[in-house]
């Protein structure tokens, strides 16, 4: 029985968006401006972006930090900015990467951010110790269209304060746009995207990953074939340790973790591969990993020093009726000398038919049926 599997090409595609950085400055803007904080209105408009409410132009300063120290933007009162995109390809898939800075010095709080395109909503808040840095960047899937499809992004405040003098406003920055299509055909993996190669992208200058927050559709999630329950890190490999390939994924929140299904032939044995380790981030701790495969589940315990690791680690189960669950839930995770948290990283999932077994039934078939034709 031949089973296919579907492998996809990630590919940068930040020139869809005009000023994805903001670093074109709005028009009529001063050169000599001292405020770090300029507010837009009809004669003062940002390049490639269209706005409504409070909306300011940030620049980098003593009072706020940004990703790569240059300008960003700020949604204040009802602040909305929006822009249109033309899809580039037939059938692709588009995953947005932004980053949430806060808005001003010792807020507790900052207001919420909402990201919406036509085939998806999402509400984003900034977290505390996910990162060594005040900022933090998030992934999330925006669609699937065609060639020349008109898409428009809008990403407005969400708030329910009503103090429209409050510096506490969220400031986005740094928009990256990537998209993902079919490319070829395998049956070395009967999982897709079982490596995490695909995902949303990093920023360049950036060593904290890439936030995921809950997506109960694996569909519309920005880790293509997976859902993610709580919160996880998407993690490269420029920046931690990965036991194999350029991304994995890092489960940062209690409960949280990740889950595919696949259909499989009923009564048939199956393998189920995977990586358990660290991302070497110094996260001390003894992680407690739920791994389901069909109906057989197995805890598997990661002893992390926080300096890299990687253990390999094998489930045989027999499929049954329906699509076959595959699942990763972390129990507990820690949080390292910085007050990050982090947690077990998983990695290379691999699912294959168990050839072993197989073959092992043929042998008991083949002894029986010698020893009825003794018989006969």
């Amino acid at each position: 029985m031949l089973f296919l599997q579907l492998l996809f090409l990630g590919l940068a595609s930040a020139d869809l968006l005009q000023n994805p950085d903001f670093e074109s400055p709005p028009t009529n803007l001063t050169a000599n401006h001292s405020s770090p904080f300029v507010l837009l209105n009809g004669n003062n408009t940002i390049p490639g972006w269209s706005f409504e409410g409070t909306v300011q132009y940030v620049t980098a300063s003593q009072s706020i930090t940004l990703p790569d120290n240059g300008h960003a933007i700020q949604l204040g009162q009802d602040g909305k900015i929006n822009q249109t995109f033309i899809a580039n390809g037939d059938n692709m898939n588009y995953i947005l990467t932004f980053t949430l800075v806060p808005g001003g010095q010792n807020c507790s709080a900052n207001a919420d951010i909402a990201v919406s395109a036509p085939d998806s909503h999402g509400v984003f808040s900034l977290k505390q110790h996910s990162g060594k840095e005040t900022w933090e960047s998030y992934g999330h899937y925006l669609g699937r269209w065609d060639q020349d499809e008109p898409i428009n992004l809008v990403i407005t405040s969400q708030t329910t304060e009503s103090d429209e003098n409050s510096t506490c406003w969220s400031v986005i920055d740094t928009l990256l746009l990537k998209t993902s299509r079919t490319l070829v055909q395998g049956n070395d993996n009967l999982l897709l995207n079982g490596g995490f190669e695909v995902g949303p992208d990093f920023l360049s200058n950036s060593t904290e990953g890439v936030l995921l927050e809950p997506a109960p559709s694996p569909v519309q999630s920005a880790l293509p074939e997976w859902s993610v329950f709580g919160t996880v890190k998407y993690i490269d490999s420029k920046h931690f340790f990965i036991p194999k390939g350029n991304a994995a994924i890092e489960i940062i929140s209690l409960s949280a973790g990740i889950q595919t299904a696949t259909g499989l032939t009923e009564g048939s044995a199956y393998n189920l591969d995977f990586t358990l380790g660290d991302a070497n981030d110094g996260c001390v701790g003894r992680f407690i990993v739920r791994v389901q495969a069909g109906v057989v589940v197995q805890n598997v315990t990661v002893q992390s020093l926080g300096r890299g690791s990687a253990m390999k680690h094998s489930v045989t189960f027999e499929a049954g009726s329906g699509p076959t669950p595959i699942s990763f839930l972390s129990y507990n995770t820690s949080q390292t000398k910085d007050g990050v948290f982090c947690g077990p990283v998983v990695d290379d999932v691999v699912l294959r038919a168990s050839h072993g077994l197989k073959l092992k039934l043929k042998l008991e078939i083949l002894i029986y049926a010698l020893f009825l034709v003794a018989i006969l």
